[in-house]
């Protein structure tokens, strides 16, 4: 086999001759050496090579040649580097060391005497120059490629370079290169970090993300941002101490916390963190202590209190192994004790130290002062401090919570410990505070009576609330917000009703009275104020004060905060005069319910027919009821009307209850109206107006659907099983059929109705398919037609004997046991009476049975007769 350095002969074949001439008329023309190497393609290799070697040797600076002829030195796959390709060929699996490996490398250099320029022969001759393995040699490649090449193309120079860079056992040549690589693209001293830390040159590394950090205009590849990678800063030289000198540790943390306020539990930790692993335990502890004296969330506090007992608890237990493997010191012991009061001081700090983060969360937060004051307690002068501290830092007009509760509980504390003088002293303290709001400050004076009370101290309880209620020299509006609280207490309901009970317990009449009059005249009376102030009235016996006292209140109040007033007013007024003034009672109810709703006209009309019937005439109370049936809610009417009914029977008579009942069967609704109707028919009844009763039968049935309300059609048929014949019973099922057709009519309306705006809404099926729309539609009307004709059939008449009648639902063996039945209303007449008649005999005397009438037939009037004895 020849040797790969051997220059073969040239040999020529005919089918070669034209190529050559053209190539000898144009050896400057780079499409025929393409197309006589293209020729040669499948010839041997050894020919193809020397084409391709006079080629370049005519065209030395023809890119396009050069560049065919290195590619395939370089495991490019283009078919413009046949050539070098099969020359790799013919050195792969061979020893790097080999000659051939050095004829591909100084093809490339003679390549690049020309073509140094082109960035791709650049990459393709590092690359092989890397995979022999050539350090230096393609390191020197690698910086002849950036020196040659405009700065422009050298980010297609830098990956390859960083990565053959990153593969060596040398680190200091990889970060050299990585510094040159920075200063063109400082955008990537991320990736020079990571490589740094996976190199354990960490002080570099921390120096580099510090710049980073501290430069406010880099934008990170990796998406992170500027608190993550402060936070990676921290945890690099809080993790590493002792490999990290370059930087100021406790600084750059300090720095930090002042511009992540959102993140300082993280970095107080990290900042311990790094004074623990440097060694200085008391300065951690310092750290720990300062941040939890000055974090303001919760999470933050927890992350560095959960770290801070986990610190001491972890140095108590290396101490206590110490001390176990070195034996007993007494030194030892008592540091060791010293360490476990401190822990157990630390666990019972918690709950303080977590309600100081949420004072310094909010210091005007009123509760989160009274959960302080719990946690000291059993310690005086620590509850004296936190209340004093607590009215000082608290201000009303931003205060979450009641602040009038911290001086009300500061004083009640002097209170409990027996302390009047500093009680008191501190209640006007408070009356004197800009609260936000009137009532707080109103709190603070009721208290402040309370507690004289508790200590019976009356007269200064009272003198208290008159010195509260006093009017001060400028008057303001109860809200006007721009007036201070002081000027506007005196028109607090809440003091004033303190000092009327106060009055009516401790005081005479006259300052009760006055103190009354007063809260009215000042127009912030409640309804109740007024009930209150009529009763006390009313206790001394004062009654037409007290009814005044009813008309002032009813003159300050409309409906329905009257009703109230009025309620009590007429009861109280019926109950001292009773029927002696009548006229003026009429005018007090026709005053009352001159405006009043309907939600609350019932009760007064109720009293008002009482009055009447107790004490007036029995047409007016009927009145009344008249009126009351109109005046009060649709849903109290049928109620109402039960009433009318009832008392109208006990004072008239069950027969004046008839134009009662036919009015409310015309107001009331459907279901209401129903149920009169039935009653009405059954007093008919009663009163033996059968024909009455049937016509209200008969009415009522219009408005009785048979499939809703078969308890209705149910009683008119037992109605005429006991009153009726044959006659009436078939007129009744008459009935009952048109009115369940007149129901089925409307039923089926509204179906119609429904389905043809469903039809509009989705469309039809023959819009859906057009091609089957007359097979469905002629399929619904032989359907339809089929169920008319049913009905039709179900419909029509069938004969029985002579009698032609209105089918119903009840069989034919229904009629026959109903006309067997005996109608107890009905006239016997026996044929035998007939047949002694035409014999000339004289009938039997007929024997007539005399029936008393019904005592409720003539109600109260029935009474006056047996009295008078008429």
């Amino acid at each position: 086999m020849p040797s790969l350095t051997e220059k073969p002969d040239v040999i020529f074949e005919e089918d070669d001759l034209p190529y050559e001439e053209e190539i000898i008329r144009n050896p400057y023309s780079v499409k025929c050496w393409m197309r006589y190497i293209e020729y040669k393609q499948n010839g041997p290799k050894s020919v193809l090579n020397m084409i391709y070697e006079r080629a370049l040797k005519e065209l030395p600076g023809s890119y396009k040649l050069w560049y065919n002829y290195l590619y395939v030195c370089t495991c490019s796959y283009k078919l413009w580097y046949n050539y070098l390709r099969e020359r790799r060929k013919q050195v792969k699996g061979r020893c790097i060391t080999e000659p051939a490996y050095e004829e591909i490398n100084n093809c490339h250099e003679r390549a690049l005497v020309f073509m140094h320029k082109m960035p791709r022969i650049w990459l393709d001759y590092c690359q092989f120059l890397v995979s022999q393995c050539k350090i230096t040699r393609s390191r020197r490649t690698f910086d002849r490629a950036l020196r040659a090449l405009p700065i422009t193309q050298h980010p297609r120079i830098w990956p390859l370079y960083l990565r053959f860079a990153r593969n060596l056992p040398l680190p200091e040549t990889a970060i050299r290169v990585y510094r040159r690589y920075l200063k063109l693209s400082p955008e990537n001293a991320e990736e020079y970090i990571d490589y740094l830390r996976s190199v354990s040159r960490l002080d570099e590394a921390a120096v580099r993300l510090a710049a980073i950090v501290n430069d406010e205009s880099f934008v990170s590849k990796e998406g992170k941002s500027n608190y993550q990678l402060w936070h990676e800063l921290c945890d690099l030289i809080s993790q590493n101490p002792d490999k990290v000198k370059s930087l100021n540790v406790g600084a750059i943390i300090r720095g930090g916390l002042t511009r992540f306020t959102d993140q300082l539990g993280k970095l107080w930790c990290s900042l311990a963190d790094y004074y623990i692993r440097s060694g200085h335990l008391e300065k951690a502890r310092d750290v720990y202590e300062e941040a939890v004296q000055t974090v303001v969330t919760v999470r933050d506090f927890t992350q560095v209190f959960d770290s801070y007992a986990h610190t001491e608890e972890t140095v108590i237990a290396a101490k206590m192994e110490t001390t176990a493997e070195m034996g007993q010191d007494e030194e030892e012991d008592v540091d060791l004790e010293l360490r476990l009061a401190r822990f157990e001081q630390l666990i019972a700090r918690r709950p303080l130290l977590l309600n100081s983060v949420l004072l310094r969360q909010n210091p005007h937060n009123v509760h989160e002062w009274h959960k302080r004051v719990k946690l000291y307690e059993g310690k005086p002068r620590q509850i004296i401090n936190t209340y004093t501290e607590a009215v000082q830092t608290v201000d009303p007009m931003k205060a979450t919570g009641k602040p009038n509760s911290l001086w009300i509980a500061f004083a009640k504390f002097y209170e409990e410990n027996d302390q009047l003088d500093d009680a008191r002293t501190i209640f006007e303290k408070a009356t004197k505070v800009n609260y936000k709001q009137v009532d707080e400050l109103a709190g603070v004076w009721c208290e402040y009576g309370e507690m004289e009370l508790r200590h019976e101290n009356y007269e200064q309880a009272l003198h208290i609330l008159r010195k509260a209620t006093a009017i001060p020299s400028k008057k303001a509006e109860y809200f006007d917000v721009s007036e201070p609280v002081q000027n506007r207490v005196y028109k607090s309901l809440k003091v004033w009703s303190m000092l009327a009970d106060l009055e009516e317990s401790l005081g005479t009449f006259q300052s009760t009275k006055a103190v009354y009059d007063r809260i009215i005249d000042l127009r912030i009376a409640t309804p109740q104020i007024i009930i209150n102030y009529a009763m006390f009235l009313e206790e001394h016996t004062y009654f037409e004060e007290s009814f005044k006292a009813y008309e002032r209140g009813i003159s300050l109040f409309r409906w329905p905060n009257v009703y109230d007033i009025w309620n009590t007013y007429l009861t109280k007024f019926i109950d001292r005069y009773g029927g002696k003034k009548l006229e003026r009672a009429r005018d007090l109810f026709e005053q009352a319910l001159d405006g009043c709703p309907a939600k609350y006209a019932k009760t007064i009309y109720l009293l008002y027919a009482k009055l009447e019937e107790e004490f007036g005439l029995a047409r007016h109370a009927m009145a009344v009821y008249e009126r009351a049936t109109e005046a009060v809610e649709r849903t109290e009417r049928h109620h109402m009307f039960n009433i009318y009914i009832k008392r109208a029977a006990e004072i008239y008579g069950v027969t004046h209850t008839r134009a009662i009942y036919q009015k409310a069967i015309e107001v009331l609704p459907d279901e209401h109206s129903r149920e009169m109707c039935q009653r009405f028919a059954d007093m008919e009844s009663k009163l033996g107006e059968i024909d009455r009763a049937r016509a209200i039968y008969s009415y009522c049935s219009q408005i009785c659907d048979p499939r809703m309300t078969p308890v209705f059609w149910q009683t008119w048929k037992e109605f005429e099983i006991r009153h009726g014949n044959e006659d009436t019973i078939r007129e009744m099922l008459r009935i009952k059929r048109s009115v369940q057709a007149t129901y089925n009519t409307q039923v089926n309306f509204m179906s119609s109705q429904m389905l043809k705006a469903t039809a509009n809404a989705t469309g039809t099926v023959s819009d859906l398919a057009p091609g089957q729309s007359g097979v469905d539609d002629m399929k619904m009307l032989e359907q339809k037609a089929q169920q008319l004709a049913a009905e039709a059939e179900q419909d029509k008449p069938r004969p029985k004997d002579k009698i032609l009648f209105v089918r119903s639902d009840t069989s034919r063996s229904e009629l026959a046991e109903l006309a067997k039945q005996a109608n107890p209303d009905e006239i016997d007449i026996d044929d035998e009476d007939d047949e002694e008649e035409e014999d000339g005999g004289e009938p039997d005397e007929v024997q007539l049975e005399q029936k008393s009438v019904p005592t409720a037939v003539f109600g109260g009037l029935k009474q006056d007769s047996d009295a008078t004895g008429c």
